[in-house]
């Protein structure tokens, strides 16, 4: 059977404060959420996890440091997505660029510190 996409989990400390980020900030819907320590986020037609931890995802201070991302959503229109986002009260961590690669970005931190890139063209 060939596989049909991915799904990525994101860990957090407040789950609630997690889907208010996606939902009302990002403007990503939610598909579901199971009691009071999983959901799901549906984005363009996938679905990115999270999950309710006790701690810190470690991940997110090396790839702050490492200036590397956590996810990367492909986008057809980065203006508009970066304006909307501000219009919601998200700083961009990286202002829209053109890259060496061939492709137009920006980037943001969701509520726990995570890094989320979103890119144009490539």
């Amino acid at each position: 059977m060939p596989e049909s996409g991915i799904i990525a989990q994101l860990r957090t400390t407040d789950l609630d404060a997690s889907i208010e980020f996606y939902v009302e900030k990002l403007e990503f819907k939610l598909e579901f959420k199971y009691e009071d320590f999983y959901a799901g986020i549906n984005v363009g037609g996938q679905v990115l996890h999270l999950k309710l931890v006790d701690g810190k995802d470690p991940s997110i201070d090396f790839v702050a440091e490492g200036d590397h991302f956590h996810l990367y959503f492909p986008t057809d229109d980065v203006e508009t997505a970066a304006r909307r986002f501000a219009k919601n009260g998200v700083a961009l961590l990286k202002e829209i660029n053109d890259t060496p690669w061939g492709t137009r970005e920006f980037a943001i931190a969701d509520n726990e510190g995570h890094t989320l890139y979103f890119g144009q063209g490539g």
